[in-house]
């Protein structure tokens, strides 16, 4: 179940906040209301996210207790981060090291195994439960008491399919009590309508271009078509992504909680590591915090932090998922960070802005092409391609692979990607106030709510029509 369906939009969140609103148990219907969210799709995996609950509150207890001597309570981080992890690795790699990786590198067969299913969300409750034991065991958070803190925390369904990655000191206190006003109520719908509308008519729009340019053999790939399908995919993929956590977002504010902001307009960075502080912010701070910082982050020479800013990339990029092509996006991004570090951010703040901004989005997209690939060789291609540099005798039509609904939601994509409107309609705003003060403020409230209900009719029409494609980031 996703939030941009009929589903979800008709019968389970009418219900839900029906129940969450006028009866007293607000924690334990919001987690009732999340197992079922996850039961919907997973079923019989419902059985891993308790697990992940159970094992995280145990050892958070462990871990939390005064009276508990420090060597224990490192044995307890250690067994439950190990736990963690193990579940992690066991749904999402053990194949691909058993079938890929060891005859790859080793010369080692052994032989063909059941791919187990990969549960919803399960990257995301695994880093959730990490972060909740290291902060209790570093004392930035207080252990939870009630194993239905914990299991709201974890399970809590607004940010369980994409994030954003949420600190559990962060929500403490709301679990406790948290308050609703009408203007925050008003501002997540209008919230959660701009990002239904970035999934249903933007990202959905441009992903049929995408998939068919991805889906084209050699010989058709010239370089018209290659930038249309790695320019789809890049509009296609932050829209897709941007759009999912805006609701959630918008859910979390609208249930009383906060959770943190996860895009900057990242295609406006001059930079990688400008990227990096825009793009997927939640997962990024986490690496830093649980990871980089941990291993020494930049306190133990040049060196070090190089090989740290790569680790924390190669990991970053197969976090998404067990392939070489995700091993490799994450590489790429490492490598250009090192670059960066070691003298090319001095280069790039010399140079104008618009080659500073041209480079970001060159390398962006040349990463994007390998993880939208279905294996590095297809990614070779395509980036020959990009260039001129293959033979393409059965090029098509620029026509054929993107329809007029596909280049309108390209050219809205290119618009809505910066933060040019956003700052435009701030400055009309605000002179629009100085000159015609409480007027303007009821007139722009107004209009932000038409606008609101046009993005979200407009998107829900497109899902009865059918239009709905899967959520790119629902299994990693």
């Amino acid at each position: 179940m996703l939030f941009p369906s009929v589903v979800f939009l008709a019968w389970f969140a009418p219900l839900f906040l029906c129940v969450y609103f006028f009866l007293p148990w607000k924690n334990l219907s919001f987690f009732l209301f999340s197992l079922v969210f996850f039961f919907w799709g997973e079923t019989k995996y419902i059985g891993v996210l308790l697990a992940y609950i159970a094992v995280n509150y145990l050892f958070g207890l462990l871990i939390g207790t005064k009276n508990t001597p420090a060597l224990r309570r490192k044995w307890a981080l250690a067994i439950g981060v190990t736990a963690d992890l193990g579940i992690l690795a066991y749904y999402k790699y053990w194949i691909f090291l058993l079938q890929t990786v060891l005859p790859d590198f080793f010369g080692i067969s052994v032989g063909e195994f059941h791919h187990p299913h990969l549960p919803l969300g399960i990257s995301y409750f695994t880093f959730h439960g990490i972060s909740y034991l290291v902060d209790v065991y570093r004392g930035t958070a207080t252990r939870a008491k009630s194993p239905l803190h914990v299991g709201l925390y974890i399970a809590m369904f607004p940010h369980m399919v994409a994030g954003p990655i949420v600190r559990y000191h962060t929500i403490a206190k709301a679990l406790l009590h948290r308050s609703f006003t009408v203007r925050r109520i008003a501002f997540s719908l209008r919230l959660f309508a701009i990002g239904m509308a970035q999934k249903m008519l933007i990202a959905n729009s441009v992903a049929p271009v995408a998939d068919k340019v991805f889906a084209l053999p050699e010989s058709a790939l010239d370089a018209p078509t290659a930038w249309l399908g790695t320019l789809a995919y890049t509009l296609q993929i932050y829209f897709d992504f941007c759009g999912y956590t805006f609701m959630a977002i918008a859910l979390g504010v609208m249930l009383g909680f906060r959770l943190p902001r996860n895009f900057r307009y990242p295609y406006f960075s001059q930079s990688i590591t400008e990227f990096w502080r825009r793009w997927h912010i939640s997962l990024s701070t986490w690496f830093r915090d649980y990871l980089y910082i941990p291993l020494g982050g930049n306190r133990r020479g040049m060196a070090r932090t190089l090989f740290n800013l790569v680790t924390v990339f190669l990991l970053c990029g197969l976090w998404h998922g067990a392939a070489y092509t995700f091993i490799a996006w994450g590489l790429f991004h490492g490598c250009l960070l090192v670059i960066e570090r070691i003298g090319g951010r001095k280069l790039l703040q010399r140079a104008p802005r618009p080659l500073r901004h041209g480079y970001t989005m060159l390398a962006v997209m040349l990463a994007w092409v390998l993880f939208r690939s279905n294996g590095l060789h297809q990614a070779l291609q395509i980036w020959l391609a990009m260039f001129g540099l293959n033979n393409a005798p059965e090029a098509k039509s620029l026509l054929e692979l993107a329809s007029n609904e596909s280049l309108v939601a390209m050219a809205a994509g290119l618009l809505f990607a910066v933060p040019f409107v956003e700052q435009s309609g701030k400055r009309l705003w605000q002179k629009a106030v100085q000159t015609l003060g409480h007027p303007a403020r009821l007139c722009m409230s107004a209009t932000q709510t038409l606008w609101a209900v046009l993005l979200f009719v407009c998107s829900y029409i497109c899902i009865l029509a059918g239009s709905y494609s899967p959520f790119l980031y629902f299994r990693f």
